[in-house]
């Protein structure tokens, strides 16, 4: 389902070389830049020998958010996520990018306490009176969340750039965390993909699509929520690295291989029809190159494996476990192999 873009004389997407999180460092090229800090092969950092609190998630496996324990039985959560424009309307990039700043915490099992806005204007190229609706979108979308918005910093930037910085809190012995993977478990997928290629098609054409719109713009809330109350305790958010590179994320961090069954992936309206007609990012192309070493594609060509590996911004959450409403796209078995298969 599209519709007719608006009369804006602004497009925000034109002002950008990419778009949501389909901009992201690749996955490889950002795994080789911080692989020395992570094992120390690098000069050594100096250490925290006055730190109040104990690092519980980290570096190590590419958790979606900092998880540190406090006292009290309670951990605090901090994550920063932004991005350029993924759609034309200033109101709803703010709200799309708030609800993905805030979908870190909500996948290690977190909830958003306060954030701080994140942005970069161009401030000689487009009207400043857009950025009150890109942070009015934020505000809104963080209000929903129950989460406070307390200033934040700004810069002059040739793009124009939005999200934010998130502390939450979490009980540090009901995390979500990316390396609790095991075998026989069931694979959930709380949102449908396809945002990605929806939104090059509007990058593109200025089509707009209200059903890309309200997946990004849901937040994850009520899915954690529903992870933890089901004693889950593996999870992620699917975003820029789609769902093969959030996928190849977890089985290899929990030493599993992931079985994808394709007929059980859901699409948005209109995803299909998007890749037939070649809205494909760089961004989704990379994520398929990154993960094929570690794929057994089972017969599927590459227009699948493409829609599997597309770019999401503020995706849904892949859970190790079964929720209700959620459909199931696979399972977890003993590694064998590949890291990655489709059946």
């Amino acid at each position: 389902m599209s519709a007719t873009a608006p009369a804006n004389p602004v497009r925000l997407t034109q002002y950008a070389h990419g778009g949501g999180c389909a901009c992201k460092i690749p996955p490889g090229e950002l795994e080789s830049i911080v692989a020395d800090l992570i094992t120390g092969a690098a000069p050594p950092i100096s250490p925290y020998p006055r730190s109040p609190g104990e690092l519980v998630v980290g570096l190590e496996d590419g958790d979606d958010a900092a998880v540190v324990r406090i006292d009290g039985g309670r951990a605090v959560v901090l994550t920063a996520d932004f991005f350029t424009p993924v759609v034309d309307d200033p109101y709803d990039w703010g709200r799309i990018a708030a609800a993905n700043a805030l979908s870190d915490v909500y996948a290690v099992g977190g909830e958003p306490l306060v954030a701080v806005n994140l942005l970069g204007w161009p401030r000689e190229r487009l009207p400043l009176e857009l950025v009150r609706e890109v942070l009015r979108g934020g505000l809104d979308v963080a209000r929903e969340a129950g989460c406070h918005v307390s200033g934040g910093h700004s810069v002059d930037d040739p793009e124009p750039k939005y999200g934010m910085a998130v502390t939450g809190l979490a009980d540090p012995a009901r995390l979500l965390r990316i390396d609790a993977a095991r075998p026989g478990l069931p694979i959930s997928l709380t949102k449908p993909l396809g945002i990605g290629v929806l939104n090059s098609r509007h990058k593109a054409t200025g089509e707009v699509f209200p059903q890309a719109v309200t997946a990004m713009t849901t937040l994850n809330r009520d899915a954690s929520r529903a992870a933890l109350a089901a004693g889950v305790a593996c999870a992620t958010d699917v975003t820029g690295f789609g769902l093969l590179g959030h996928l190849y994320k977890l089985a290899r961090a929990g030493g599993v291989t992931a079985v994808v069954d394709v007929a059980a992936v859901p699409y948005l309206e209109g995803a299909r029809e998007a890749l037939r007609d070649g809205y494909v990012s760089g961004g989704t192309r990379r994520n398929l190159a990154w993960v094929r070493p570690w794929l057994d594609p089972g017969g599927f060509g590459e227009d699948e494996q493409l829609l599997l590996a597309d770019a999401q911004t503020s995706g849904g959450l892949l859970i190790a476990g079964e929720l209700p409403g959620a459909p199931v796209i696979g399972e977890l078995i003993p590694l064998n192999g590949p890291r990655l298969l489709l059946r």
